[in-house]
């Protein structure tokens, strides 16, 4: 079979949380020391990071989860028009600037103006489009795939394709089967070997989630969203020296806005606000996510305490007992217990194949929406998720 076109799969004009998964081609190494080789790419994952960060800054995309690994990148994505429709069209222009700033004649400055914001303000059909695009995953995940595909190339000196091919999606259905994934994606670098405890795994959002609770600050890498004075601009070219130009991009393309934020800061917070209708989009203002809307019916201590306990159940057939508390709170997701580490630990085996994970009857009901009989690993999902 096939694999499900994008639009069976997830749309810009809806909301649809997706597990995306991009795979480096052949041998080629994402992050870490490739055995190869010998050759230690480690830096990679930090840079990596920050590239999300800034887009995460600009798009209308929560980055929920996310894992760094040695040839492959996870994430858990949810895409926001409904916070998109509220950026003003000043707005939508400066952000897609940031990220797309087009050709220039002074490359060496390159950041948009007052002018080019203003002239593609005064293009609606094209901003039209351009705002769609920034609710769409897969325009999302291109920002971030293709600058890293051609760092790579040009520190291995090398062309050709880095990337596997297009990423693989996977549409997740409900909350059970999101906290599902989310702990597969965080787990990734203990099921690798990596680590032996989650908070010990840099580069994943269970780190940075765990050092901001602990009140740890980094360099914000958020793209500024105000543009440069159109006649200043012009006369910092005219006076100041191409050498000094460059340099000053490079620091600003360090730290954009000068800022220092909580290292999660720029996720989506974890746990969903009762008090907040879940049709309300949360709009976020301050310059570092799209939304300020959770994920999770749980506290960032009860999804930390049960990401720990399955960190430790390492054994296949080994099925030690949760905590009461755990397990009443697995419950109140509609997951059985006893099949919670199988879930966790193998979800890529029941849902890896398919185009979307949750609960047997999530499943089954997007299935009829989208004029399909079944979903691959529908069947499988019943002996995971009860009634709650």
């Amino acid at each position: 079979m096939g694999r499900p076109a994008r639009s069976d799969q997830f749309i810009p004009d809806e909301i649809a949380v997706v597990h995306a998964v991009q795979r480096c081609v052949r041998r080629a190494f994402l992050a870490g020391v490739d055995p190869v080789s010998g050759k230690d790419y480690s830096f990679r994952r930090e840079w990596i990071r920050r590239r999300m960060e800034a887009l995460a800054s600009v798009f209308g995309v929560d980055v929920l989860t996310y894992a760094v690994m040695s040839n492959h990148l996870h994430l858990i994505l949810r895409n926001r028009p409904d916070v998109v429709a509220q950026w003003s069209d000043e707005e939508v222009a400066i952000r897609w600037l940031r990220v797309f700033p087009g050709r220039r004649l002074e490359e060496h400055l390159a950041e948009p103006t007052q002018n080019d914001v203003q002239m593609l303000v005064n293009q609606p059909e094209r901003l039209a489009l351009i705002r769609r695009r920034l609710s769409d995953i897969s325009w999302f995940m291109r920002a971030l795939s293709e600058p890293i595909a051609r760092m790579a190339n040009r520190q291995e000196e090398c062309t050709g394709r880095f990337w596997e091919g297009r990423f693989k999606a996977l549409r997740i259905v409900d909350e059970a089967g999101l906290l599902a994934c989310a702990m597969y994606v965080d787990l990734n670098p203990v099921r690798a070997a990596m680590v032996s405890k989650p908070e010990a795994a840099i580069h994943t959002s269970a780190y940075d989630r765990y050092r901001g609770e602990r009140g740890e600050m980094i360099d914000s890498a958020a793209f500024d969203l105000v543009p440069i004075d159109t006649a200043g601009a012009g006369k910092e070219i005219r006076e100041t020296p191409v050498a000094v130009l460059k340099a000053k991009r490079r620091a600003k393309k360090r730290t954009p806005t000068g800022r220092r934020i909580r290292r999660d800061e720029w996720l989506a917070p974890l746990q969903l606000d009762p008090q907040i209708l879940s049709h309300q989009p949360e709009v976020h203002t301050s310059g570092l996510r799209a939304s300020d809307k959770g994920f999770l019916r749980l506290s960032w201590r009860d999804y930390f305490e049960l990401l720990r306990w399955t960190a430790q159940q390492v054994f296949d057939g080994v099925n030690a007992k949760l905590p009461p508390r755990l397990a009443k709170l697995l419950a109140s997701q509609g997951i059985d217990a006893s099949m919670w580490r199988e879930l966790v630990w193998n979800f890529k085996k029941y849902f890896g194949r398919g185009s979307c994970a949750g609960s047997s009857p999530a499943m089954a009901e997007d299935a009829q929406r989208h004029g399909r009989g079944w979903h691959r690993g529908q069947k499988a999902a019943r002996a995971f998720f009860v009634a709650a």
